[in-house]
């Protein structure tokens, strides 16, 4: 079995995880019930590089250290959890995968619907006794906007990325 947690390895997440932070920090447009952020790239190519339980563990650490840094409101291990659940599904769904536009549009669909409008709203609920039903309209409609963004912007640099040969080289070296 290859090692997902070698030093050159920890160091590229780290970096990618750098990077996420401030995706989804000061460059995120952000309330108290929605955030926008491009942080769905970061996700994207850590799953791709380090699978599912490399990409968990990777966005488990960043949602930590974000809420420590750029906190948005109370920490709440719920959110973490999520992190957790939306790395494994991008390691599920890209590492040692063919990037196709199916493949990319199945898994922003999946992420998105698991994430965005479940995961979070119950989260929103909890922290805010608001009725997650009440959360539904405004995140339906950044889905809506979103997930087209999304899957553009991710099928261009995914399949960038995996055709360079340092990137092959990468997956040798695994």
């Amino acid at each position: 079995m290859k090692k997902i947690f070698t030093p050159r390895n920890i160091s590229l997440m780290a970096v990618l995880i750098a990077l996420d932070i401030v995706l989804t920090g000061p460059l995120a447009i952000s309330t108290q019930f929605l955030r926008v952020s491009f942080s769905f790239v970061t996700h994207s190519i850590i799953g791709v590089l380090f699978g599912p339980i490399g990409a968990g563990a990777s966005m488990f650490v960043a949602d930590v250290v974000r809420a420590n840094i750029f906190p948005a409101g109370p920490f709440f291990i719920g959110f973490s959890l999520s992190a957790i659940v939306v790395g494994v599904m991008y390691g599920l769904f890209y590492y040692k995968k063919e990037i196709t536009w199916q493949r990319v549009t199945f898994a922003t669909i999946v992420i998105t619907l698991t994430d965005s409008l479940f995961l979070t709203p119950i989260w929103l609920s909890i922290m805010y006794d608001v009725p997650f039903w009440s959360l539904m309209p405004v995140r339906f409609g950044k889905a809506l906007i979103m997930i087209p963004i999304q899957i553009m912007i991710s099928h261009f640099i995914l399949t960038r990325l995996t055709g360079l040969s340092e990137f092959k080289k990468f997956q040798m070296m695994k």
